[in-house]
């Protein structure tokens, strides 16, 4: 059993607390967390980025999707926690497992300032109906972790409207508007990513995701930034008062909310914000419980932002187009293994022009740790690479232009069939779906039975979802549109939104496939048929014609192909050497 676990328990004991929750959240509801914040990690030991931690006095349950449940599985071995494979069968969900092991006279606890507001009040309705009680105002992870990081204090960076296409003021002046069209006379937002896109600021306190520590709050005639004065330089500072933001102290934001006169309507979007946050609001304060009104105008790109994200894919295609042909040349004569090869392909965005980091954490799994959805190499798991099978490759790079995210299989030698077969399969996946064309109004529920079409017509299928939406210079994982036939989403695909495609399949011990290209939703036409909209692929860079069975890809499917690959062709061939351009050639012959 952990230390961590017993320690975690020692502390419920003192506080009379009989369940304690720790889940994978900061205080704004984000999907990746800064190191103070990664308390469900100290507890259980299991790294993946989301899952919820439940802590009895002699049980401990860690609740986690599809993508970790491999990795799961190793990293809780010998832990005293069980896995809870989220939506198997057989598996309750946390809350169903409450509302059966609760009793009267029994305590529940969580630390209110990491739990959303609307999930909180799911969990206390359960709690009462079992006659027990809830506690949300201790951290008890805090208390023992005695040499927990601080939080994050890192200089802001300012990205000027020439960059993103908008101005601070002119996005002040639209949540305005939006506030007044729904009778409210403020908002308090607390997503990371719509603080930093409102305020045209990008932030280093989340590894990978460029955002700062801050709430902000709008109202007719203010705007408070709430953040640590620090991290602000004074020129930058200067700007935000200029443009009308006052600037307060990061923890303020309760008091702030609590100070609010009764007569007043506050948005809130009840999803994101903590429960803690939720509480301050005083008694007569009408909440409107709605997304926050940056949410779609920051999820539907601008021309400007869309032609910047074209210049960040040209880059992020030589990047890796140049290590898909140094990794091809090498293999089996050169020593490599899975993190040395990410060096590799780091070095090669490192040479391009406003490159700024890494958008997400590097998956490169050889072999069958490519079967590990989100697998992340560690000295102790790194695998050699050796002139055979598949590696899988999912990274990202932010650039002052955009962000970027894809996923290329190589086949590094010899393939079996099963690894062309399920190739093709997925590569005619990924076709079908890029090329689909829809009538305004349809969600990715609706697109997403293309790109599973292939292997559902063999009874198989992937456990994560073909498509989410990615931020500018922001989370590579951007709300609210996605693409997944079982998520009730019901977000329209609109005009300017970047949205991945990303198809796969996955044989446990064996080989992995992922084909992650980015796309961006185009206007077609407008008829007396309705409103026609289609995708634009954003990503350059070949797939591997080594891993494919043309006469299995299809007729359809090889034209599109064909396409594709003389647009990277041609697309790619400024950026490349002489040699690089020589075996670009042959990498993107029409088959």
């Amino acid at each position: 059993m952990r230390e961590q676990l017993i320690a975690l328990r020692g502390a419920m004991a003192a506080h009379g607390v009989d369940y304690y929750m720790v889940p994978t959240d900061d205080f704004h509801g984000s999907e990746y967390v800064g190191r103070h914040f990664k308390c469900r990690s100290w507890v259980s030991g299991f790294t993946g980025s989301a899952g919820t931690l439940l802590v009895g006095k002699d049980w401990a349950g860690q609740w986690t999707d599809g993508r970790y449940f491999i990795q799961a599985a190793d990293q809780l071995a010998g832990s005293g926690i069980d896995l809870m494979k989220s939506g198997e069968p057989g598996v309750p969900t946390l809350a169903d497992y409450l509302e059966k092991h609760l009793q009267k006279g029994m305590t529940f606890g969580f630390d209110g300032r990491v739990v959303g507001a609307r999930t909180a009040a799911r969990l206390r309705s359960i709690a009462e109906k079992c006659g027990a009680s809830v506690v949300c105002t201790d951290d008890l992870v805090g208390e023992v972790w005695t040499d927990r990081p601080a939080l994050s204090a890192e200089p802001v960076r300012e990205l000027p409207a020439e960059l993103v296409g908008k101005s601070r003021a002119e996005k002040l002046m639209d949540v305005r508007a939006a506030l007044a069209k729904d009778g409210a006379d403020a908002v308090v937002i607390a997503s990371l990513m719509d603080v930093c896109w409102l305020m045209n600021l990008r932030g280093n306190d989340v590894a990978c995701t460029p955002v700062v520590l801050s709430f902000a709050a709008v109202t007719a005639e203010e705007a408070v930034l709430f953040i640590n004065p620090a991290v602000l330089s004074e020129e930058i500072a200067k700007n935000l008062r200029d443009d009308g933001v006052t600037i307060r102290p990061y923890g303020e934001v309760y008091d702030y909310v609590a100070a609010m006169p009764g007569d007043k309507t506050l948005m809130l979007n009840l999803n994101v914000v903590n429960s803690k946050l939720e509480a301050c609001v005083p008694a007569g304060v009408k909440v409107l419980d709605k997304p926050d009104p940056t949410t779609l105008p920051k999820a539907k790109k601008n021309e400007k932002e869309v032609d910047n994200f074209r210049i960040a894919h040209i880059k992020d295609g030589a990047a890796v187009t140049k290590f898909m042909h140094w990794l091809k040349k090498n293999v089996g004569k050169v020593e490599m293994d899975e993190l040395s090869v990410a060096e590799k392909l780091e070095a090669f965005r490192c040479e391009q022009e406003n490159y700024v980091g890494p958008s997400f954490g590097m998956i490169m799994g050889y072999g069958p740790h490519g079967a590990i959805v989100h697998y992340s190499a560690t000295k102790e798991s790194c695998a050699k690479l050796e002139p055979r099978s598949f590696l899988l490759s999912d990274t990202g790079g932010h650039y002052l232009e955009g962000s970027t995210d894809i996923t290329r299989t190589f086949a590094l030698g010899e393939l079996t069939e099963d690894e062309k077969r399920f190739y093709t399969l997925v590569l005619k996946g990924n076709l079908q779906l890029g090329n689909a064309q829809w009538k305004a109004g349809c969600t990715g529920v609706n697109l997403d039975y293309l790109a599973r079409e292939p292997l559902w017509r063999l009874e198989m299928d992937y456990n994560h979802g073909t498509g989410h939406g990615v931020g500018y210079m922001l989370s590579v994982h951007e709300g609210p549109q996605s693409i997944h036939w079982g998520r009730a989403n019901t977000t329209p695909l609109e005009v300017g939104m970047i949205t991945s495609n990303e198809p796969g399949f996955y044989l446990e011990g064996a080989f992995g496939v992922r084909l992650e290209n980015l796309t961006v939703v185009k206007e077609v036409e407008s008829n007396s048929y309705g409103r026609f909209l289609r995708f634009e692929t954003l990503t350059m860079v070949p797939f591997d014609l080594d891993a494919v069975i043309p006469e299995l890809l299809g007729e359809e499917c090889r034209a599109l192909l064909n396409a594709y690959h003389a647009k990277v062709r041609k697309t790619l061939k400024p950026y490349l050497t002489e040699e690089e351009n020589a075996w670009l050639a042959d990498a993107t012959r029409a088959i």
